[in-house]
């Protein structure tokens, strides 16, 4: 009964050993966000003006497009619009929706080198996949996520919600779909600051490392998966990378054990807050 006692007397509060809640602008609630359109930037004539210049300026050099920079072309006006939008990306909400760019008028060459010139506007153009590809087409090949060694984004199944592994990742959209097509947002600071409110015991889970699939891209000399946490805290502020599928098709490899009933019960938690209409926002690219 001592001994018993002793333990209990050495009980730990679950939030004492988690970091603090995040206090900045990444945390929104979608709800809020639906009713204010400060977070979309609408090309003036000027800008795009600007832009169709960059894309003759590259077409008639001949310029090898995976060697871009922003020093090989300026836009002057859209330029400026651009920094102000990484800033919102990288110290605001984390994200932008940019409109009006006049692809109805482009060859899908064309739209290729603007996308790739505001681009490199925002940062240093970095490889997709294992084939060195700076453009990955987000389009039905016939393939099932079922294969592990195919990407989500390759087959027609719903995407979930889940992380690219970059510090901007761009989507233009070529092709309007026919039905649906809407894309969804969601916080994954506001997903860490109310797992820490509900369940701090399955919000400890999502910072330990956990094993994720990569999914038949394999660096040489390296395992088919790698262990990362879900939530890393570093200086005071919060990154996630997250894809429940990779997560769960990473159990295949000898040595990989299954998910324990916390770390299932954590990831349903993660999937719930995400799914939830308060939380996320629809918006149609």
């Amino acid at each position: 009964m001592n001994i018993a006692m002793k333990v209990s007397s050495l009980a730990i509060d679950p939030l004492s050993t988690l970091p603090a809640e995040i206090q900045d602008r990444s945390i929104w609630y979608g709800s809020s966000l639906a009713g204010s359109d400060d977070w979309i930037h609408r090309l003036s004539k000027a800008e795009i003006d600007e832009i169709e210049s960059a894309i003759k300026q590259v077409e008639e050099s001949r310029q090898d497009l995976t060697t871009i920079s922003a020093g090989d072309v300026q836009l002057p006006m859209p330029g400026l619009k651009l920094q102000q939008s990484l800033d919102e990306v990288l110290n605001g909400r984390g994200f932008v929706l940019i409109k009006r760019l006049p692809i109805e008028r482009w060859t899908k060459r064309q739209a290729a080198i603007a996308f790739l010139i505001i681009g490199a506007h925002l940062g240093n153009l970095r490889m997709q996949n294992a084939q060195g590809h700076l453009l990955g087409h987000v389009r039905d090949f016939g393939r099932s996520s079922d294969d592990p060694n195919t990407r989500i984004y390759q087959t027609r199944e719903r995407q979930t919600f889940h992380t690219d592994s970059c510090d901007v990742v761009g989507l233009l959209c070529l092709r309007a779909a026919k039905a649906g097509g809407l894309s969804s947002l969601v916080s994954s600071t506001t997903i860490f600051n109310e797992m820490r409110r509900r369940r701090p015991d399955l919000l400890r889970v999502l910072i330990e490392p956990i094993e994720t699939d990569r999914r038949g891209e394999v660096p040489e000399g390296d395992k088919p998966y790698f262990n990362i946490p879900v939530f890393n805290y570093h200086n005071g502020m919060v990154s996630a990378i997250y894809q429940r599928q990779y997560i769960e098709s990473a159990r295949r490899f000898p040595g990989v054990a299954p998910l324990t009933p916390s770390q299932v019960e954590a990831l349903n938690l993660f999937d719930e807050l995400a799914n939830d209409p308060q939380l996320n926002l629809m918006m149609e690219l």
